[in-house]
């Protein structure tokens, strides 16, 4: 199984608001992510369609407007209410109607085009890169007992690496998080070389709808 596919890439903000539209007023969004910041604009994806680009004082045909950009966050005005979208930072509604919103993840690709995210494994904070050459979720043994993963019992097995082939362990992890999204029992490898980050592999992106629209990466939950 060969790790090497689309490279690293980081995320440049994720933030979701579930909201319902008010009575008597047009339709608003469901599902509003800030997907990155520059120029005093700010760059909205709105139910997970084409990121638009606003200026303050602008709204979207949705009917998200945006009040202001300060740093890495941005102002918006949802259903009347004004919330803050800060980089890096997840918030669902009370009032949300769509509660699948909790089971979408956006990556931002960086300036060479990767993906990479901030998640968990088995509760223990891990830098991700989205890898869909990666059969499974692959990382180093220091990785692996952070995340308090037993190689004792594990099957060692061959691994075809860019780097020639290397010993590695199958294991199973207890779970595994990408922003919102929270999957159990996923297929992993730790490799018996050092690795930078923690490949985000099929294993966990097979459970996932992918879609790529410039910049952005939409994961939606499948099961």
């Amino acid at each position: 199984m060969g790790f090497i596919g689309l490279p690293p890439c980081r995320i440049l903000a994720t933030l979701t608001v579930a909201v319902l539209a008010g009575s008597g007023s047009p339709a608003l969004a469901a599902d509003v992510s800030l997907a990155g910041v520059f120029g005093g604009k700010a760059v909205l994806v709105i139910d997970g369609g084409a990121p638009r680009t606003l200026a303050p004082g602008a709204r979207s045909p949705e009917g998200v407007k945006l009040l202001s950009v300060e740093g890495d966050r941005a102002w918006v005005e949802i259903d009347g209410r004004r919330v803050p979208l800060r980089i890096g930072e997840n918030v669902a509604s009370s009032r949300s109607a769509e509660p699948s919103s909790a089971s979408v993840i956006h990556l931002n690709a960086d300036s060479q085009g990767h993906f990479a995210a901030d998640g968990a494994i088995n509760g223990r904070p891990m830098k991700f890169l989205l890898d869909t050459g990666a059969t499974v979720i692959a990382m180093d043994r220091d990785d692996a007992r952070r995340a308090g993963v037993d190689l004792t019992t594990a099957k060692s097995v061959a691994v075809q690496t860019a780097n020639g082939i290397v010993r590695a362990w199958q294991v199973q992890l207890a779970s595994v998080k990408i922003g919102s999204v929270t999957l159990s029992n996923v297929e992993a490898a730790v490799m018996e070389a050092d690795m930078p980050h923690v490949l985000l592999g099929m294993s966990f992106l097979n459970r996932m709808d992918m879609q790529r629209n410039g910049q952005v990466m939409t994961l939606r939950r499948r099961f």
